[in-house]
């Protein structure tokens, strides 16, 4: 579970985050949606404790993430291309990441077998640097690194972009049926109202930093809803 308490970010002027109390509950898969500057991003940033909040606290299981690292070690992220290390390759990354969560590297090998479809043959074995990858490769490597240890929280930032049609198809697919099989919590943010209401049964619209609206979501029935929102505004 993850609790937001009387959150507040401002930059300069500008209050980027004001929540005063939200709750994802354990097993949510939650798309998070908003216009540019509605502060998905400095949420998902807050979360992760990657900037410091003015006032309140999030919880993550009940650990202050600003005050505890415990969080960290049931917790995958991956929000931008910093999050990589790009002077490996993605085999050298992978094992990696891996290791800090003491895998074997047969175990991140038999991990990587998931995504075999999603990589379509482009990331495993093309003997160069993540930095020399495209931006749809560099993603991919991105999301691949923050399920591999098969996390109980997993947030992704547009997981959409850069991503060719397929893939795009691919990852929804991956994200649902790892939220299904496993009940982990699934947040992901995205400008694609489709691809977030195929997926998610619940969804937060973000206005100004505030969370104005928390639509259940069945048979994209938010998908009117979400519509009629952007196009008015």
């Amino acid at each position: 579970m993850i609790t937001i308490q009387n959150i507040q970010k401002d930059f300069g002027s500008k209050r980027a985050v004001d929540i005063e109390h939200y709750t994802i509950n354990t097993g949510d898969l939650l798309g998070l949606v908003g216009n540019n500057g509605a502060g998905k991003t400095t949420l998902f940033r807050l979360m992760l404790d990657l900037l410091k909040a003015d006032t309140g606290n999030i919880l993550i299981n009940d650990i202050d993430v600003s005050q505890n690292e415990e969080w960290k070690k049931f917790t995958g992220a991956f929000i931008d291309e910093g999050f990589l290390i790009d002077y490996l390759t993605p085999e050298e990354y992978f094992y990696f990441i891996g290791k800090m969560y003491n895998l074997d590297k047969p175990t991140v090998d038999e991990r990587l077998a998931r995504f075999e479809r999603f990589m379509n043959g482009e990331v495993i074995g093309q003997k160069k640097y993540i930095r020399n990858f495209s931006m749809g490769n560099k993603q991919k490597i991105g999301i691949i690194s923050a399920m591999i240890h098969q996390p109980q929280i997993l947030i992704l930032d547009e997981p959409f972009n850069f991503l060719d049609p397929s893939s795009q198809s691919v990852i929804k697919h991956l994200l649902k049926s790892y939220n299904e099989e496993t009940g982990a919590t699934v947040l992901i943010s995205s400008h694609n109202l489709n691809h977030t209401t195929d997926i998610c049964p619940r969804i937060a619209l973000l206005e100004n930093g505030v969370i104005i609206r928390d639509i259940k979501n069945v048979d994209n029935s938010a998908e009117k809803e979400l519509e009629d929102y952007f196009n008015v505004e």
